[in-house]
Formats: structure tokens, C-alpha cells, sequence
């Protein structure tokens, strides 16, 4: 790969189009996913397009361009596709690695640079995860590079910089209605800082015009869904602004300095990342000092920015990753040209990286057989594919460790990460064994079958809401009790309202029917949790109770 590498961008969609879209239907829904999913559906089922609804209730915590996003594509392949689900957000993946690329390739003017650190960005742990998963994260920063790659196109073609200008308005908008601001504070403003330390901000003043368009354009795209709820429902607008605002400051706070370990979401790059922040030993050693220089201010810029923000969660270091990759990228062209070289203190580091990642590739076998064993069964294919790609990938590695030619290393890697996505999540179900498993899908036949309505008391799980296809009542709303019209009728209770419940219902009948399991690990596993499970009783009122 080197600089006149001449299908670069070919081989890194390639790369990308099985790192994000392989097995899209394989993992289990999450807590995140299933939000944005159920939101889709009423949008597709009850025509919720501009009132978004979440089980029945207003949902104007995010804006819904994500989940528009989510309900085209649903209506296209069908809504029970999980694959056709998540397809948005892995298209969203591959849009972010392809503008990488192509901002990459602007600022350098290197095809080799630009392809590899579009294929660091591609596997970066928390980057295949976000373009993978139905999930904001990946559709505000994806349209954010789209906006940021249209801003430096109007600085640098200025016969075009008023369709650059529109082009960008529109991006910009667009991630704000993905995920509101949270885009241009975590990824835009640090660039801008960084673009200032580095080398300034320059032709402002010549581009006055074109940059009040983008605001322009970029303010109407953005707020107009937001101005459409606070005319058509004001009350529920502030009510859910008020408790997202003190979220904020209450929610998940974690000290300042929470970020700091934020390498490690690069998952397989980890040690790269760490020694790609040597900016005073690096900077003049790199083939394009100033473009480093950006990349590591724009990495650190968003670290100390997001720091900042008392609410703090692993997944919001996603805008790191980009400008981190970009990082990257400089310390892996200079590690290709100077490995035989280049100070101990660098080489060893990456030895052991590489040493390490061979090793894992050649035991996975033997330890996957050793904590799985009989579970890998129904899957000796995969099981099989996966042991040969490994070993292929890892043998790769130390081939290129020993003989010094360490190109063979971080293609290595690479293939490791693409046998993994394309052989190894077949594998999944193998570790996710409940043997008292009971998906909530099951008990909406029920209720078709006995006309008996289902209610959920004091409680709300978005994976159970989506597998049970349909809204699910609640009985507490505002924390007032609803006393349902039917005599008889099913109520799910979790395990923190079960007391409250039967204190609710004691002049009542109450039979205890089954209970449905939506853990993926057994009772008894650590992370066998009972806000995936519920209690499913049978309600035969003996006194009609007023609302109380």
C-alpha cells in the first residue's frame, strides 16, 4: 500500500462494506436500538412521522431524522428485518469512513496515508459497534464530516463555494437533527480550535457570504421540527426538556478526568493510539508535520471539550475516534518507512502490540473450544472458518514482526478484524445461552389468541416493548394508578413494582401465569438482569376500583 496506491478507495469500502454490514441480523437488539426501533414503528403503524411516540408516549427527546432514516428503510424490507433496521446506520458507517478518506487525502495529498487511516477508523472497536447498531451516535457525526468536508471544499474551490456552502448548511442541519448539537460541540468546535492552534483561521472576511448561507440553511434544517412541537405541543416539549436538560448535569456524572483513558475505545489500535500521541517526538518525523499537528489538537481539543460535559458515557468518545484515526495513520506511514529504525521506545511497544494480537489469533481455537465447548456445535462452520482466518491473519502478523517487514502486521490486523465481522458473529448465539429464554412475542399471540388485554405495571424495557410488536399500556402514568375497564385482563410486573402490584390488586384475583425471560445469559450469570424479565399474571377484578 503505498503512495500511488491505485484502487485505495475500492479496497477501503470493500473493507468497510463487510465491517459494517456483514450479519447486521446476528446480535440481539439493545436498550438504544430497540428506542429508535419502536419509535420507526409507530411511525410506520400509527403515522407518527412528526408527533414521534415511544410505546404510545410523546418521544421529542431526540430529533427523529435517524429514525425517519430507520422507518424508509423498514418500509422497504420489511419491518421484522433487524438487518434492514440497522441498515441506516451501517450506511452512516460507510459514509464516515469514505469522507475520512476523502478529507484525508485533502489535507495530504497521500493515497497510502488516506487508505490507512480509513482502514484504522473502519476497525476501531467503537466505530464498528456505532455502524453497526441502530443507534444516533453514528448518523449526527457522520453528517458532521459531510459538513466539515463541503466547509473545506468552500475554502479551497472558491469558484464553487456557494454550492459548498449550501451543500454544507444542509449537513450541518442534518446532524442536528440526528442528535442536536451534540456533533458540532464534540467534533466541529474542536477542529475549529485546532485549525486556530495550528495555522488560524483564515479567509473568513472573503467568505462572509458563503458562511451566513451555511448558518442560514443549516438553522432552518435544524430547528424546524423543533419549532412544529413547541407550536403543536408545547406542554409535553418542555416536560421532556426539563428532565433531558437536568440529565445532563445528574445523570451518569463522572469526574473529569473519565475520558482520559479515551484510546482504549479503538479497541485493536490501542497501543498505536497511545504512541501516535507523541506529538513532540513526532512532529518532525512524520511525512506531513502540519497535518499531524491538526489531527492531534482536533484529538485533544474534543477529549478536553467533551470532559467538560458532567454527563459522561463511553459511547459519546466516538467523535474522538475520528481525528484519533487520523493520528493514527501518521505514526503507521512512519513505522512503515522507519521500523528497522525508529527509537526503541516506539518499536517495542508496537512488537509487543503485534506479538500479542498473533498469539490470541493462533489460541483462539483452543480457548473458544475450552469456555464454549458443546455450544459451539450448531456452529462448527463458522467455528471452523473463523479458527482458519485467524490463524491466517495472526500467522500474517508474526510473519511480518520477525522478518521487520511490519506491512504484513497491519494487514494482519486488518484481515483479523474483517474474519471476525464476516466468520466470527455467526458465532454469537453460542455465548448467549438462556435455557429459559421466553421472548415476549409469545405472549402478543396469547393476547390475539384470548382477546384478554395486556397491561405493564409501573414499568417500561424497550427490548420487550419491540418484541412484544405494539405498544404496551401502562398503568401508571404520572405516577397515578389507571384502573383498567375490563374485568379481566393480563398485567406484566418486574421485580422492583411486584410488592406494589399486589398491594394495587389485594381485593382482586390474581394468578400468577409465566414469566418471560429476555436475558441472553441464564438466572444465576452475572449478567442476567431483571430489568429484562417480567412476571405475566391474570387480573379478575372482584371490585371495580375508581381512578385513583
Amino acid at each position: 500500500m503505498n503512495q500511488g496506491t491505485k484502487y485505495a478507495a475500492y479496497l477501503l469500502f470493500g473493507v468497510a462494506f463487510i465491517v459494517f454490514v456483514a450479519h447486521l441480523d446476528v446480535l440481539l437488539i439493545n436498550i438504544m436500538e430497540a428506542r429508535n426501533f419502536i419509535t420507526a414503528r409507530e411511525m410506520i403503524v400509527e403515522g407518527n412521522w412528526l408527533l414521534t411516540t415511544i410505546n404510545g408516549e410523546p418521544r421529542y427527546q431526540k430529533p427523529p431524522l435517524p429514525t425517519w432514516l430507520t422507518a424508509f428503510s423498514a418500509l422497504i424490507f420489511g419491518l421484522k428485518s433487524i438487518a434492514a433496521l440497522r441498515l441506516p446506520a451501517a450506511i452512516m458507517g460507510l459514509f464516515t469512513v469514505m469522507i475520512s478518506y476523502a478529507l484525508a487525502l485533502k489535507f495530504t495529498r497521500n493515497k497510502a496515508y488516506a487508505l490507512w487511516s480509513g482502514l484504522i477508523l473502519t476497525t476501531s472497536f467503537y466505530m464498528v459497534f456505532a455502524g453497526r447498531n441502530g443507534q444516533w451516535d453514528i448518523f449526527t457525526h457522520s453528517f458532521m464530516m459531510g459538513g466539515i468536508f463541503c466547509l473545506y471544499q468552500l475554502f479551497a474551490h472558491p469558484k464553487s463555494r456557494w454550492t459548498y456552502a449550501l451543500l454544507a448548511g444542509i449537513f450541518f442541519g442534518a446532524s442536528f437533527m440526528s442528535k442536536g448539537p451534540v456533533s458540532l460541540y464534540a467534533l466541529f468546535l474542536p477542529l475549529v480550535l485546532a485549525k486556530a492552534i495550528v495555522s488560524g483561521l483564515r479567509n473568513l472576511k472573503a467568505n462572509v457570504g458563503p458562511l451566513s448561507l451555511v448558518l442560514l440553511v443549516g438553522l432552518v434544517t435544524a430547528l424546524w421540527w423543533h419549532a412544529y412541537i413547541n407550536i403543536v405541543d408545547p406542554e409535553n416539549l418542555k416536560a421532556i426538556t426539563e428532565k433531558e436538560t437536568t440529565n445532563w448535569t445528574n445523570y451518569n456524572v463522572k469526574p473529569f478526568y473519565y475520558y482520559w483513558s479515551f484510546f482504549i475505545q479503538s479497541g485493536l489500535w490501542t497501543i498505536p493510539a497511545v504512541l501516535s500521541l507523541a506529538y513532540p517526538y513526532l512532529k518532525k518525523r512524520v511525512f506531513h508535520g502540519k497535518a499531524y499537528a491538526l489531527s492531534f489538537w482536533w484529538t485533544a481539543c474534543a477529549v478536553v471539550l467533551l470532559s467538560l460535559v458532567p454527563e459522561k458515557k463511553p459511547r459519546y468518545l466516538l467523535p474522538v475516534l475520528i481525528p484519533l484515526a487520523f493520528n493514527i495513520g501518521f505514526l503507521v506511514l512512519y513505522a512503515l518507512k522507519q521500523f528497522k529504525t525508529m527509537s526503541p521506545w516506539l518499536r517495542i511497544p508496537l512488537q509487543i502490540h503485534f506479538g500479542v494480537l498473533g498469539l490470541v489469533g493462533l489460541a483462539f481455537p483452543a480457548g473458544a473450544w475450552l469456555i464454549l465447548g458443546a455450544s459451539l456445535s450448531p456452529y462448527m462452520i463458522w467455528f471452523v472458518l473463523t479458527a482458519i482466518g485467524l490463524a491466517l491473519s495472526a500467522t500474517l502478523i508474526l510473519y511480518g514482526l520477525i522478518k521487520q517487514q511490519i506491512q504484513w502486521s497491519f494487514r494482519g490486523s486488518i484481515a483479523m478484524i474483517v474474519v471476525i465481522v464476516l466468520f466470527g458473529l455467526p458465532l454469537a448465539p453460542a455465548i448467549s445461552q438462556n435455557p429459559e429464554f421466553k421472548p415476549l412475542r409469545l405472549l402478543a399471540e396469547w393476547e390475539r389468541k384470548n382477546q384478554i388485554k395486556v397491561y405493564e405495571f409501573g414499568g417500561f424495557t424497550p427490548e420487550m416493548v419491540w418484541d412484544f410488536g405494539k405498544p404496551i399500556p401502562g398503568l401508571i402514568i404520572n405516577d397515578k394508578f389507571i384502573q383498567p375497564k375490563d374485568s379481566v385482563f393480563g398485567v406484566l410486573v418486574s421485580q422492583d413494582n411486584l410488592v406494589q402490584f399486589k398491594r394495587q390488586f389485594k381485593e382482586d384475583q390474581l394468578e400468577l401465569v409465566d414469566r418471560f425471560d429476555m436475558n441472553p445469559q441464564g438466572p444465576g450469570q452475572r449478567t442476567h438482569r431483571p430489568r429484562l424479565w417480567r412476571d405475566f399474571f391474570i387480573v379478575h377484578t372482584v371490585n371495580k376500583k375508581s381512578q385513583k
